[in-house]
Parts: C-alpha cells; structure tokens; sequence
C-alpha cells in the first residue's frame, strides 16, 4: 500500500481525512495507520472489541522499542457526522486544502493531532538509530460514540499483555484561540442523574382526588440550583449542576400527571468524588422536600472521574517544548469537557495537547497548515526532550 511519507504531517492529515470513518466506521484510517507505522518499523495490532447493544469497534495499538521510558501518544480516528455536504466549502472527506488551510472532517478532532504525532516520531527515530525507549500508539476508533469499545478496553487489552506506560499525551484539540494557549492538565468529573416524584393521576377540576408530582417536582429543583457546590479550587473552575430536561408526558389539559421527571448532570471538580457529590445532592432534595415529600434520585454510571495530573516529565517538558515552537507560555487548564484521557489516568500520568478547537465538528472544520507543521515539531521536540540522556 503506497502513503503518504511518515515524517510529513500535513500528507497525513489530508490521507486520514480521505477516510470516511464516521463513528463507528473504521474507514480505511486504521489501515492507512498501520501500514504507515509499520513502515516506520512499529509493531501494530488491531484489536477489535464489542458489547451488547454497542457496535464492534477497531482499535489500534503500536509500539516501537522494549525500553524504558515508555511513552504513548493517544488519539482517535472517528469523526462526528459531516451534516449536510452541500453545505461545506469543499466536500468534507476531499482533504482539499485552499490559501494554506487544510479542510475536511476530522482535521481539527482529531486527524490532524494524529497526522503531527506520527510524523513528529517518524523524524525522532530517524535520529535516534539506537533509541533504546519505546514509543506507543494508543488510537481508538469510539471517541466521538458510545466510548465503550475504545479506549477503555484498549487499556485494559494492553495491561493484560504486560504493557506499562510512564507517560501519555492525548492530541484533542486544547487550544481556544491559538496554538501554544493550553495544556490540558486534568479534567473535570462527569455525573448524571434523574429525579422522579410519584404522585396520584386524577381531573383538573377535583384536585383534592389527586395529588400533583410537578409542584413538589419544582421545588425539589429548586433546592438543587439554588445552592452552589463551592466556588472551585486552586486548578479548577466551580462546579456546575444543570437541569437538562424536565419531563412530564402529559398530553392532556385536563389530567393531572401521576409522575414528573427531571434529569440533571454535574461537572465537579477535586473538592468532591462521585461518592461525595451524590450525598450532597441526595442532602439538597431532601431540604427541599416539604411535608415529607417522595421523590427518587438514580445516578447513571459514571466512568468520568475527576482527575489532575502532576508529572514534570510530562507537564514541564512540553510547556518548553511549545514555548520554544511558539514563544508563548501555555495555560495549564482543567477547563471543558471530557476526553479519552479519562481512562488513560487510571494507567499512568496523562495531559493534551493539540490543535485550535474552534472549528470542531463544525461545517468547514478546517487548520491552518501552519498550525499542523508547528504542532507535529511540538511534538518532535517534546520527544527530544523526554528522552535526553541526563
């Protein structure tokens, strides 16, 4: 299979986004990786994993080298859907690139992040004849779907075989307006619940034969929005708890319900656990609750963990490595969503760095070619860095 040279990230890029591997779709990126990686003279396997009600998924895993320290680049290879086509400047899997600006699904989240690490470690180990390290590949193709054959298995896979990272760089697009902005440090947890309040159905006009859930649904979240959690901490912004969708189900204007539902999620910070955080909530219902009023709260499972990561050898050395590429002194931020890298922390220290986010799963989600040539050398000389002999 003839591909792009390996130490050119912007070839990269524009073959990845040819693939057409809208979530869960393999799409050919896994391929065009494996036999570009293996020309580099990595070790790649392709393990696929599957559960109930989810789709198979293909992942991929690469190593070159026995050594330590052992380091891995992490990322994935789907995409979200393009939406309409026609309403994209150039077709969204084309790669085209116009007045120095590389366009295409995935370029952004994340193929451009791929595309500048794989070639940042072709070019290293070009240089490195006896490297004696090892350097992994860590790529999913279940980032931007369930999440539940990707990563998180693909962990647990590579621990069963032995595998032991001492660092790990996720290539999510981390920056808001500019390359060199932020290095993700941490990120914040993740919990979703729903609260139920059971009352007795009956007519609008003989209220006293019913019992209606809504009022005692109201202030039941009333208590929940009107406190908040804290204010946040040293590296972490306040939490926040939402109420995404209030649910009756009633299409009737003469029918009292017999049940009302909300549903709420939380981002957290390091002041709680999941553990912690569910007791506050469970506490707030329970002070808004009046004349013993029942309610039920479930929580989803959780797999977002707060976390927050302290690792010079990681944090330090790409911070001087940005620098240097770029002049500016990175935010080290937990700020955003969640990310793969939540399943990663549980096996060694993690951070992300990456492209601009602004354009992602947007229509035009495009780079600047610039931008992929500085983050890939980012990444070279974090290599360089990390790997120097003391």
């Amino acid at each position: 299979m003839t591909g792009p040279k390996a130490g050119d990230p912007v070839a990269l890029a524009q073959a990845l986004i040819q693939c057409d591997s809208v979530t869960p779709r393999e799409g050919g990126a896994l391929a065009l990786l494996e036999s570009v990686l293996q020309g580099m003279g990595f070790t790649v396997e392709r393990p696929v994993f599957e559960a109930e009600g989810t789709p198979n998924v293909e992942n991929l895993f690469a190593r070159i080298g026995t050594g330590h320290p052992h380091f891995a680049f992490a990322g994935h290879t789907d995409v979200v859907p393009p939406g309409n086509a026609d309403a994209w400047r150039h077709p969204p899997f084309s790669g085209a690139i116009e007045d120095g600006v590389l366009f295409g699904r995935g370029a952004v989240d994340m193929k451009g992040g791929i595309a500048a690490f794989v070639a940042a470690a072709a070019r290293f180990l070009e240089q490195r004849p006896g490297f004696d390290g090892s350097v992994s590949l860590i790529i999913t193709g279940d980032e931007e779907g369930p999440a539940v054959n990707g990563t998180i298995k693909l962990m647990q896979w590579c621990k069963a075989r032995g595998e032991v990272f001492d660092g790990c760089i996720v290539g999510e697009p981390t920056n808001p307006e500019r390359l060199g902005d932020a290095i993700k440090i941490g990120r914040r947890g993740s919990l979703s619940g729903t609260v139920t309040v059971t009352g007795k159905q009956g007519h609008v006009a003989y209220p006293h034969l019913a019992d209606n859930p809504a009022p005692r649904l109201i202030r039941l979240l009333a208590a929940l929005t009107d406190h908040q959690p804290d204010t946040g901490t040293d590296h972490f912004q306040a939490t926040n708890l939402e109420v995404v969708s209030i649910d009756i189900g009633n299409p009737a204007w003469n029918v009292i319900p017999n049940t009302a539902t909300a549903r709420f999620n939380v981002r957290y910070n390091d002041t709680w656990t999941a553990e912690t955080l569910k007791g506050w909530i469970e506490d707030r219902l329970r002070a808004g609750a009046v004349d013993g009023d029942a309610f039920e709260v479930d929580f989803e499972p959780s797999l977002s963990d707060v976390f927050l990561t302290r690792s010079d050898a990681l944090i330090k050395t790409l911070g001087e490595a940005v620098e240097a590429e770029t002049g500016r002194t990175p935010d080290l931020s937990t700020g955003g969503g969640t990310s793969d890298a939540r399943f990663i922390k549980n096996y060694c220290p993690v951070i992300e760095f990456g492209l601009v986010g602004q354009t992602m799963h947007q229509v035009d989600e495009r780079v600047p070619v610039d931008d992929l040539v500085a983050l890939s050398s980012i990444y070279e000389r974090f290599l360089e860095r990390y790997f120097k002999k003391d």
